[in-house]
């Protein structure tokens, strides 16, 4: 099984997530391809089995701009897939994440576990939750 983990960073904060999430992929046995939303290619991740998008929030609870391009590029073909969320926040409760679950679920793909959401830096449970999210 082959696993993308395609994440935007600024502060680290949501790159150290991704890392987790791949560590919990191969642990779980799977391939992992790991790349920055800014550099990713669609079509390797639309042909990957699971597909893991990580993105801090910016502005007014929104997907950080490389991000929402990559992802923008990608809903129209997620259906049937499947999908796992993750990220970092400063401000606000997360809503960001739960839009974004939405529009992964609107575009007919299923979330894989729970979204995976660390208030700033993430702590020992975050990543502990982002392992396990990469493991499912």
């Amino acid at each position: 099984m082959k696993a993308a983990i395609v994440f935007a960073s600024t502060t680290g904060n949501t790159e150290a997530l991704a890392q987790a999430v791949a560590e919990g992929a191969k642990a779980a046995g799977k391939e992992v391809m790991l790349v920055a939303a800014d550099s990713a290619d669609a079509q390797a991740v639309l042909a990957c089995d699971e597909i893991f998008l990580g993105s801090p929030a910016m502005g007014s609870e929104q997907l950080e701009d490389s991000m929402e391009e990559f992802f923008s590029g990608i809903e129209g073909s997620l259906s049937g897939k499947k999908v796992g969320l993750f990220g970092s926040y400063d401000w606000g409760e997360g809503q960001w994440i739960t839009d974004w679950a939405d529009r992964v679920t609107g575009a007919g793909a299923s979330l894989v576990g729970d979204v995976v959401k660390a208030h700033l830096a993430p702590e020992a449970e975050d990543e502990a939750n982002a392992k396990a999210l990469g493991a499912k």
